[in-house]
C-alpha cells in the first residue's frame, strides 16, 4: 500500500479505501473524526465525505474500512461482503454488554464446560441461523439506538437492586455463520486487562478469576454479533459467557496482514 497520497483528491477518482487496524478502546466513530480531519486537511477540500463500512466495537481491534471521497459510495458494497474474527469468549459469567464495557452481572456454574463440551456444539452453530443482538447495540428499535433503551433499563435495574433483563426488545435476524473452528481453550485464571490509557472507553475489570477462555475464528455473514454468538455459546453449555477479546481478521477482500495502523494513516495524510 502507498505510503503517501498526492494532494489532489481528484487522482483518486474511486476515492481510497484504507484497512485501518482500529486501536483498542477507539470507537470506529473516533477513527473516522481522526481520519476525517486529516484528509481534509492534506487535500484542502472542506465537504469531502469519509466513512467506514461496517463498524467495530470499542473493544475490538482489526479492520476497520475507512472510505474517502467517492469510495463511500461503496461502503453498503464493501459491508455486504463475508468477515472473519478471531474471538476470545469466557465462560461463566455475563455481562450486560455480552463484552467487558459492562461489569459483570451474574455468575454460573461451569459443570458443564470443558473444552470437549464446547467441540461437540460448535458443529451445530455452523450455517444459516436467527440471532438476537446485544441490546447493547447500535440497532434501532422504534426510530431509538437499542443501547440507548439499553442504558435506560440498566439504570433501572440497578436503582431497583435487580439483575439486568433486556427482555424480548430485539428481533432475531438471520444471518450466516460460515466456519466457526476452536483454536484454544485456557482453563487458567484471566490476566489483566492491558490498559494503554491511549482510548477513553471503560474496561471492566476481570484479572484473576477463574473464566476458562476459548479462542475461536469466525467467518461469517454480514450482521452478525460476535458478542451475541458469545452468549449463545454460553448458554449451549448450560452456563453464561461473554466475549473477552475480538480482533477482525478479514473484510472486503482484505486480510488483517494489510491492515496499517491509525498512525500511519495519518502519517500518509500529512
Amino acid at each position: 500500500m502507498t505510503r503517501s497520497f498526492s494532494r489532489n483528491i481528484e487522482d483518486y477518482p474511486e476515492g481510497i479505501v484504507l484497512p485501518v487496524d482500529k486501536p483498542y478502546r477507539w470507537t470506529s466513530a473516533d477513527v473516522i473524526r481522526k481520519v476525517k480531519y486529516a484528509a481534509i486537511r492534506h487535500f484542502g477540500k472542506k465537504n469531502l465525505k469519509v466513512g467506514h463500512a461496517g463498524t467495530l466495537d470499542p473493544l475490538a481491534t482489526g479492520i476497520l474500512l475507512v472510505c474517502i471521497g467517492p469510495a463511500t459510495k461503496r461502503a453498503e458494497e464493501l459491508q455486504r461482503s463475508a468477515k472473519e474474527y478471531i474471538a476470545g469468549v469466557s465462560f461463566g459469567a455475563t455481562t450486560p454488554s455480552y463484552d467487558l464495557e459492562k461489569d459483570i452481572d451474574r455468575e454460573y456454574p461451569l459443570d458443564g464446560v470443558s473444552e470437549a463440551a464446547l467441540r461437540a456444539v460448535l458443529p451445530g452453530f455452523v450455517g444459516e441461523q436467527d440471532q438476537v443482538a446485544p441490546l447493547f447495540s447500535a440497532k434501532s428499535v422504534d426510530g431509538v439506538r437499542a443501547y440507548e433503551t439499553a442504558r435506560r433499563l440498566l439504570r433501572e435495574a440497578q436503582r431497583a437492586g435487580r439483575p439486568f433483563d433486556p427482555g424480548d426488545i430485539l428481533q432475531s435476524n438471520r444471518i450466516t455463520l460460515y466456519e466457526l473452528e476452536l483454536l484454544s481453550w485456557s482453563d487458567a485464571p484471566v490476566q489483566d486487562v492491558v490498559d494503554d490509557g491511549q482510548g477513553r472507553i471503560r474496561v471492566a475489570d476481570v484479572s484473576g478469576r477463574h473464566l476458562p477462555t476459548a479462542m475461536v475464528r469466525v467467518a461469517c455473514s454480514k450482521g452478525t454479533y460476535i458478542r451475541a454468538l458469545a452468549r449463545d455459546l454460553g448458554e449451549a453449555l448450560g452456563s453464561g459467557a461473554f466475549l473477552s477479546s475480538l480482533r477482525r481478521t478479514k473484510n472486503g477482500g482484505f486480510g488483517i496482514e494489510d491492515a496499517v495502523s491509525l498512525e500511519e494513516v495519518l502519517e500518509m495524510l500529512s
